[in-house]
This record gives C-alpha cells, sequence and structure tokens, in this order.
C-alpha cells in the first residue's frame, strides 16, 4: 500500500511555476549574451573551413560548440564581475545578477565550470594548440579585458579587442593542429573592427558609460574626439581588409566584397563625423548616425567573413 501524503508535506513541497521556470532558464541563458555567441561562432566555423584540410563533421561540430560554450562562459564571468556597474547602466540593469535573479556566486561558478568544461573538451576532440588558444581567449576576455582594461583605460576595446579575434585562428587550429597567415589575418580583421563597432555604440551610450565610471572613448576625450577615429579606424581596417587580396590568399570575388563594404563602413563613419553637433561634439539627431553605424559594423564582419568563405569555395572549384 503506498502511504498517504499529508497535508503538511505537501505544502512543504517546492512548488514552481511554468513561467518561473521558463523565465529562469531563460536567466541563464543570458548569462552566455547568446547575441554575442553568434557572431562568435561564425567567425570561429568560417577559420575553420578556411583550412587547407577537411576535418570530419562530428569533430567540427564539436569544435564550434566549444567555441560556443567557451564564449558564453567568458560572458557569465563578465556578468558577474561587472554586477555593480551593470545595476546603474539603464542597458544593463536588467541583466540576470544586478537584478537579483541570479546569485553572484552561482554565476561565477557557471562561468568556471563551463569554462574547464569547454577547454577540456576541445582538448579531446581536436588538439592542444585549439585548446590552449581557446583557454587564452576566455583569460583575455575574463581578466585582461574585463578585470583590467575596461576601467582603467579610454583604449580598453582597442587592446580587449583582441579577445573576440580569436575564434578564427581557433577554428583553424582545430583543424590543422597548427598555425599560419591566414588566420592570424583574420584575427587582425575582427581586431581593427572591434574599435569603430564599439565606439559606434558607446557614442549613443555615453551617458550610460559616464554614470558608471567607465572610462570609455567619448566619456574621456568626448564624442567629437571618437567620431574621427571611428572614421580613421574604418580606413585601417579597410586597408586591413585588403592584406589576404594583396597576399594572394584570396581571389577577385572576395576584394570586390571587401572593398564594398569597406567603403560602405567608411561611408557610415563619414556620416557619423558630419552629424549635426553641438560645440562638444554630440549628436543633435539623437545619434542616428552612430546607430546606423553600429548596425552596418555588425552585417559588414558577417559578409565580409561570407565573401572569405565564398571566394576560398570558388577557388576550390576553379573559378
Amino acid at each position: 500500500m503506498r502511504p498517504t501524503v499529508t497535508a503538511t508535506e505537501t505544502v512543504r513541497r517546492p512548488r514552481y511555476e511554468t513561467g518561473q521556470v521558463g523565465t529562469l532558464a531563460r536567466d541563464w541563458l543570458a548569462l552566455l549574451k547568446p547575441r554575442v555567441i553568434s557572431l562568435v561562432v561564425f567567425t570561429g566555423a568560417a577559420g575553420m573551413m578556411m583550412a587547407p584540410v577537411r576535418i570530419d563533421p562530428f569533430t567540427a561540430l564539436v569544435s564550434i560548440f566549444c567555441i560556443c560554450l567557451a564564449s558564453g562562459a567568458a560572458g557569465a564571468i563578465n556578468m558577474w564581475y561587472d554586477r555593480d556597474i551593470d545595476a546603474v547602466m539603464q542597458r544593463t540593469i536588467t541583466r540576470p545578477v544586478p537584478a537579483g535573479r541570479i546569485p553572484e556566486g552561482e554565476a561565477l561558478a557557471y562561468g568556471v565550470g563551463l569554462s574547464c568544461l569547454s577547454v577540456c573538451l576541445m582538448w579531446m576532440a581536436t588538439n592542444t594548440l585549439a585548446a590552449a588558444i581557446l583557454a587564452f581567449s576566455i583569460f583575455f576576455y575574463s581578466v585582461i579585458y574585463t578585470m583590467w582594461l575596461k576601467r582603467s583605460t579610454p583604449q580598453n576595446i582597442v587592446i580587449g579587442g583582441a579577445a573576440g579575434a580569436f575564434p578564427p585562428m581557433i577554428g583553424w587550429a582545430a583543424a590543422t593542429g597548427h598555425m599560419a597567415v591566414m588566420p592570424v589575418v583574420m584575427f587582425g580583421i575582427v581586431f581593427f573592427w572591434t574599435p569603430p563597432h564599439f565606439w559606434s555604440l558607446a557614442l549613443y551610450a555615453c551617458k550610460d558609460y559616464g554614470r558608471a565610471g567607465i572610462p570609455m572613448l567619448p566619456v574621456v576625450h568626448g564624442a567629437r574626439h571618437t567620431r574621427w577615429q571611428i572614421f580613421l579606424y574604418t580606413i585601417v581596417l579597410l586597408a586591413i581588409s585588403l592584406v589576404p587580396s594583396v597576399m594572394h590568399l584570396s581571389g577577385w570575388f572576395y576584394t570586390c566584397v571587401a572593398l564594398a563594404l569597406g567603403l560602405g563602413f567608411i561611408g557610415c563613419a563619414i556620416r557619423v563625423l558630419l552629424e549635426p553637433q553641438d560645440k562638444d561634439g554630440v549628436s543633435l539627431k539623437g545619434d542616428k548616425a552612430a546607430r546606423v553605424s553600429f548596425r552596418f559594423s555588425l552585417a559588414y564582419l558577417f559578409f565580409l567573413f561570407c565573401g572569405l568563405l565564398g571566394d576560398h569555395f570558388l577557388r576550390l572549384w576553379g573559378f
């Protein structure tokens, strides 16, 4: 005979509403910064596909999963450490940790645990080089950028941009076990893309960064200086993006794509530079041009790497 459950025992059982469970799951997912992960995973997969050797589908999927996991883990550690400044910024105040929906210690354990899992899995599935670069990328973003550069220098995003530039190298290393010129060039493209991308965001989030005490470029040197830096970096980025063409690592298709996208990004930067401003360089149009530049920068990197992959396969097929 089954034992009878008393009313007292029923009350003591934890009850979870369906909506509450769903919200909690979304919060744990939000800790991983899924919107950031998508571009990171794509550039890592691009590095893998550009490699001169073919990797078996299962290993490729595991490698991409590890890059995805590592990116999310670094994002979780970032949210744990930045909980104090996230709590005073309108853009981040609703994040799970500052909003109190996920305890600080659990967020940190989550990030560290996923970091260890991603590196160990990458090492077992591929090779030591890929696992080592993956581990260093997590360390660079979590410690060097988040805990040091972000709060100490207006050049935080310039140097810290390296953290998001490692995935093509990781993907290439996972496929080949060694390093070459092409993945380093891909690293350089993402590295020089990062400043104009984030500074466009910083222009219209300047008050938020100032309130949190983060020395982003427009907070320290003003909006006008930042506008010029965005413009100059887009010119440098165009030059860097053409390195594969100059070194005969890519063909005419990529060259056309890189030129079109690079000139488009420079055009966005010119709009940011010439947008109506007050005497301090603050936009009189609600930073409309900076918002357009930020959105274009996301499309720029995606389609540039698509062009690189398209050119790679066209050349393999003899075009």
